[in-house]
């Protein structure tokens, strides 16, 4: 089996660019910007967790679920989060290891956050999917899948919790195969069943990378590297059925291949347990070697703009109250080329005016430090960004201006209403900020009046974050009705007073200006189609459709 290490990625020639085009071309290329993906309870902030603990970013890991006398992890730092034991919101890591800088998005995994994770796999070059060795393949898995398959996202796959009792390795193999047409090519094989992980056969090099259990998972598990002709005697007849199996998976073509890989064919593999740190260096060491670095973007016209070009960088996420000393928002932001240079002036592509970047920032989960240089794959937080939103781009000299993110479908809808009439003003700056931020979508009608805006969500989950957020950070508690609807569709201007006439219907404004219809039920829908074809009602983009 071919053993594709650092050689995959090197610095491209630079005999032909000039002194910054090259440094720019070298600095992207050891940058590696990935997503964690994965369903509820998978063990997603656990593997980010034990990621930045395995590259010494951090010196203890967390739990998840904030058992007594441990941290909680430093992705999930919501009071929400850290309560609930999910991820409600994305958030960005950065660290080195070896030669490279990773760039980490940690995601959330419950359904109801779909728009949260789509958007931060806009802006990555890999992801990361992880799957319970229990549960195997699983709705949110599946679709989060979808996604990235319709963006190109090459997919390294991570079987997780080996710890615990599970299924049989190859018929988690199969099923991937089966369930959504990706070839898994294992680079690491298990010693030892589901619930007895004793360390994997590295399939790459022939060895047995054996693990020690440290106390509670909180520090890096030793590894000992044990060669083959050795691994008997250290494993017994563990090592002897992992490596019958891995020959098994040579002889069915289940081994690494780079092209296969990047086109989306097939997915590197491999075991662990987050929880013990079992198997972590091997995923880190794979992102170096194997993960595709960034590559040119292409803008919305067509355009292709190169890693080396004048800067530009694209807005996936707002995000406010990570600070409750400083009442600011962060716009993450995805450098696509270029240099960034904090304090220089950019321009806002979809206003053309000029934004200004003295308050640029690293970011660490909730911990932020002041950034001065950033290069393509790099993630930058942008402070007292108000006029950014999801989906902005941001270039200095040469214009470019790249795909907006779409808006998912909503299912639920909610009237929101101020509790206290004296906080009318924290009441309209929240409303509109949760809007920026794309926590909820915000629709607008006459009827209703502009105290009573409607909050649209994918989940009803949404609809507790933005309640939340708006007593604890805004000062303006609210209260939630929910409407009896369950589908939108956009409708054109000049249908919308007939389609306001409709029994169990109603029109409403979204904030970008489009015109949002809700109807009861999908059937509702249904009927009203067949019964007047002649109206035209265009569908909003759902998660799946990418």
């Amino acid at each position: 089996m071919t053993d594709n290490a650092v050689t995959d990625t090197a610095t491209p020639d630079t005999a032909a660019t000039g002194p910054a085009d090259a440094r720019v071309a070298a600095e992207a290329a050891r940058r590696r910007t990935f997503a964690v993906i994965s369903h509820p309870d998978a063990g997603k902030s656990t593997l980010t967790e034990a990621l930045a603990l395995h590259a010494r970013a951090i010196t203890e890991a967390g739990a998840v679920h904030g058992k007594a006398g441990r941290r909680a992890t430093v992705s999930d730092w919501m009071e929400m989060e850290k309560a609930r034991g999910i991820s409600i919101t994305s958030t960005a890591l950065q660290f080195p290891y070896r030669d490279c800088v990773i760039n980490l998005l940690d995601t959330p995994g419950h359904a109801d956050f779909s728009e949260d994770t789509y958007r931060v796999l806009t802006a990555v070059d890999c992801a990361v999917m992880l799957i319970d060795a229990a549960k195997g393949l699983e709705p949110q898995t599946l679709k989060l899948f979808q996604v990235c398959k319709h963006r190109g996202i090459p997919i390294i796959t991570v079987i997780n919790k080996w710890d615990r009792p599970g299924r049989y390795a190859l018929e988690l193999i199969d099923e991937i195969q089966e369930r959504i047409g990706l070839r898994p090519t294992p680079l690491t094989w298990p010693v030892g069943i589901a619930g007895d992980f004793k360390g994997v056969l590295d399939r790459r090099r022939g060895n047995y990378i054996r693990f020690t259990r440290t106390a509670g998972g909180a520090t890096v598990a030793p590894e000992e590297h044990i060669p083959a002709d050795e691994a008997h005697a250290a494993a017994g007849v563990d090592w002897d059925t992992a490596v019958e199996e891995s020959e098994l998976l040579s002889a069915d073509g289940s081994d690494y291949d780079r092209d296969g890989f990047l086109s989306g064919e097939s997915s590197p593999l491999l075991f662990t347990s987050a929880a013990l740190n079992f198997g972590v260096n091997q995923l880190l060491d794979v992102l170096v070697e194997l993960a595709p670095p960034p590559d040119a973007a292409t803008g919305i016209d067509g355009t292709v703009r190169p890693t080396d070009g004048p800067f530009s960088a694209f807005v996936f996420k707002v995000q406010a109250g990570m600070d409750s000393a400083h009442r600011d928002r962060i716009a993450y932001a995805r450098v696509y080329s270029g240099t960034f240079e904090r304090g220089e002036v950019l321009t806002h592509a979809s206003t053309g005016k000029p934004f200004v970047t003295k308050y640029a920032q690293s970011v660490f989960g909730q911990q932020r430090a002041t950034l001065d240089t950033a290069w393509p794959g790099d993630v930058i937080g942008l402070a007292n960004a108000a006029v950014l939103r999801p989906g902005d781009t941001l270039y200095r000299d040469v214009p470019v201006q790249y795909p907006p993110i779409p808006s998912f479908s909503p299912e639920h809808f909610s009237v929101a209403r101020g509790t206290d009439p004296s906080k009318h003003k924290q009441f309209r700056r929240g409303i509109e900020q949760l809007d920026q931020e794309g926590v909820v979508q915000v629709l607008r009608s006459d009827r209703r009046g502009d105290q009573a805006p409607v909050f649209a969500a994918v989940g009803p989950m949404q609809f507790e974050v933005a309640a939340h957020r708006m007593a604890t950070e805004i000062g303006a508690p609210i209260s939630l009705e929910p409407l009896p609807y369950q589908v939108a569709r956009i409708v054109e201007p000049e249908d919308a007073e007939f389609m306001n006439k409709q029994v169990s219907a109603e029109v409403m404004t979204r904030s970008d200006g489009v015109l949002l219809v809700l109807f009861s039920t999908p059937w509702r829908l249904q009927g009203f189609q067949r019964d007047n074809p002649e109206i035209k009602l265009r569908s909003l983009v759902a998660a799946a459709d990418g």
